[in-house]
């Protein structure tokens, strides 16, 4: 799954390489060093030998004795140095490049280069801007180097200004219950916040690697996270990991990585390249065997980390390049939408504005659908890899970038974040000081800077109308302000579902199933408090189709007294058009009601008129031949309530249609 890049393996080749190989202002003859002392050159050669085999504890005494007999020697320095990156021993790595510094001020220039990276990642900005302008000032160096250098002085002014004004944000561990002396990464998360689930790094005996990954699931315990245990049917000896979960945890998208180096690592399922993102759904309470996204999302390269959003729509993931040094190169974010037919359309790359030069990662779509959050090294920051969020404009592109600023991000890398549905909590990786080992999964509040969309979650029940027996069936939820279908989903087979949507909007559901007549509502979330201790509840019974059963279409619109039909009408209409076409023998009868507000001649005029023009928008707008439809205007003839208040008023005020014919 690669939850860093390994780009410090690529850095310290460089360091070597660089270290011997240098355009310096200053040469040396070849053979030449910067010390005379035999005995010092004596001691620098055999330390460089035994590092060369990686016996570093003997290289380091040896080229420490080289410095101890010549304090003018740079070149155990600049070894030391690279030994120290290879160790994470930042402090004395800048020791011994300030001793190379000033040892050789004008001889390996990249020196001032190499201290500046690490006065930075010891968060020396000031110190860091001083030797990144120092080794800036020299005419020859390498472009790269200069490249990164000018675009890390933009980040040490951003970080010293973010370090100024930090967020009111408290970090605290998750605990034991879900990590451990392990790496845990890539958390996901229910939109009822009940099931937390995240991927651990193990040994690995048998592995090719010595190494394997994982999910792990903890369900929500009253406030407290139960034990995580693996999720035992997605587990090989192949690396399983960076889920994400549906809304309502019945289906998700995972990574699975099964090749190294070429070689079949023995996984769930094979794969398109090195790592493939692949779908899997609960049933009957166990996840069904991963299947393949296919061509459209997956190659011969690199893809992992999906997040796909909540209306079922769009996935999200990120794609990179293999390297025979096992490193993935040129990591960008990707998405691939639905098409109309249910399947995934060709991948995408997202545009420069989010995608840079460098590498994007851990991208996490919430489930507001408006609010994308990622982990990025090219766009300016406080070092490495930093988490970033842009939030969808009114055109559907992204807006640049906003890096969530000082402590959330810091000069090490940070990724994995998560943001609850309720937009209250927050998750991320980090091995920070104090936790219990290697990288721990942490949570904070959301600051409101970086909270997204308001949204609260529907919870409901798909059932037979007569028998009360419980229905998996399709469904689609359509905002009435737009007519745009916000979200398309199923329910289980214990006919439950659970779908997020944005709060203070009106919304149509349609409901279908073979064998039923197909099901239409509307519900308001304009004055519901978006608490997700309280979710909107919604129960649907569907109805057998059958001689003589009625369906009322309760999102056809008419103007008072007028029948003019609504534009918002269009989608209820169009739905049952599809109705219609999927049941080629039914025939039906449209019916107009009204209350008995008025003349009752004129109300059955205005209810017959009302019928006659839904019948002529599904014989023009949809081509259902008129043999199969007819209509007819009942006034107020068949209210369904007592016409004593406002409220039943407008539940007699309806269009209807009624089978007659299968």
């Amino acid at each position: 799954m690669q939850l860093k890049n390994t780009k410090i393996v690529l850095l310290i080749l460089v360091l070597i390489s660089s270290l011997f190989n240098v355009k310096a202002q200053e040469s040396l003859m070849p053979g030449e060093y910067t010390s005379t002392n035999k005995k010092a050159i004596k001691f620098y050669e055999e330390g460089k030998r035994y590092y060369d085999v990686r016996q570093d504890k003997r290289a380091e005494e040896l080229l420490l004795k080289a410095i101890d007999e010549d304090k003018k020697f740079m070149e155990p320095h600049a070894i030391l140095a690279v030994l120290c990156l290879e160790q994470n021993r930042l402090k004395d790595r800048e020791v011994h490049l300030l001793a190379a510094t000033k040892i050789a001020p004008r001889l390996y220039v990249e020196n001032y280069f190499f201290l500046a990276e690490t006065q930075f990642d010891l968060d020396k900005f000031e110190d860091a801007k001083m030797n990144y302008n120092t080794f800036l000032s020299f005419s020859r160096i390498n472009p790269n180097e200069k490249e990164e250098a000018v675009f890390k002085l933009k980040c040490a002014d951003f970080a010293m200004e973010a370090k100024k004004n930090p967020s009111p944000v408290k970090f605290s561990n998750m605990g034991a219950a879900i990590n451990s002396p392990q790496n845990e990464y890539f958390p996901s998360m229910t939109a009822d916040e009940n099931y937390f689930l995240f991927t651990r790094h193990l040994p690995c005996a048998d592995c090719i690697s010595k190494y394997q990954e994982d999910l792990f699931i903890s369900k929500n315990l009253g406030g407290n996270w139960s034990e995580s245990k693996m999720i035992e049917e997605l587990s090989s000896r192949g690396n399983e990991g960076a889920p994400s979960i549906s809304a309502d945890g019945n289906y998700m998208f995972i990574t699975i990585s099964q090749e190294i180096d070429g070689r079949y690592m023995g996984g769930l399922a094979q794969g398109l390249g090195s790592c493939d993102i692949f779908y899997t759904q609960k049933v009957d309470g166990r996840w069904i065997k991963p299947v393949n996204l296919g061509s459209k999302v997956n190659s011969a390269m690199w893809e992992s980390q999906p997040s796909f959003s909540s209306d079922g729509k769009t996935l999200y993931f990120v794609r990179g390049t293999p390297q025979r040094n096992g490193t993935i190169k040129g990591i960008d974010i990707y998405c691939s939408v639905i098409d109309k037919d249910g399947k995934f359309g060709q991948a995408v790359r997202l545009p420069s504005n989010i995608n840079t030069s460098k590498d994007e990662q851990s991208v996490f779509i919430h489930p507001d659908n408006q609010t994308l959050y990622f982990s990025s090294e090219g766009h300016v920051g406080m070092g490495r890899a930093d988490i970033f969020m842009s939030h969808k404009k009114a055109d559907g592109s992204w807006g640049n970038p906003v890096n969530l600023g000082s402590p959330i991000n810091s000069s090490d890398d940070e990724n994995s974040l998560l943001v609850s549905a309720s937009g209250r909590m927050a998750y991320f990786a980090s091995d920070r000081d104090g936790g219990l080992g290697g990288l721990d999964l942490y949570q904070f509040e959301v600051p409101a800077s970086m909270k997204p969309e308001k949204i609260t979650y529907v919870k409901g029940k798909v059932f037979n109308a007569k028998t009360k027996q419980p229905l998996e069936a399709n469904f689609e939820l359509v905002d009435l302000g737009t007519s745009v279908e916000v979200t398309k989903s199923y329910s289980q087979r214990d006919g439950e579902f659970l779908v997020t949507l944005n709060a203070n909007k009106n919304y149509l559901v349609n409901v279908n199933k073979d064998g039923f007549l197909f099901y239409s509502d509307n519900f308001s979330l304009k004055d519901v408090e978006a608490d997700f201790n309280k979710p909107f509840l919604l129960n649907i019974p569907l109805q057998p189709i059958d001689t003589g059963s009625v369906v009322e279409l309760k999102n056809v619109f008419f103007e008072v007294n007028k029948w003019d039909l609504k534009p918002e009408s269009k989608s209820e209409l169009d739905k049952l058009v599809s109705f219609l076409m999927k049941n080629p023998s039914l025939r039906i009868e449209l019916g107009g009601h009204t209350d008995n507000t008025g003349d009752k001649k004129a109300n059955v005029t205005l209810s017959s008129n009302r019928a006659k023009a839904v019948y002529d928008y599904l014989i023009t707008n949809g081509k259902i031949a008129a043999t199969r439809l007819s209509f007819k205007g009942y006034g107020d003839s068949k209210p369904k309530a007592a016409n004593d208040t406002a409220e039943n008023k407008a539940k007699n005020r309806r269009t209807e249609f009624k089978v007659i014919g299968k």
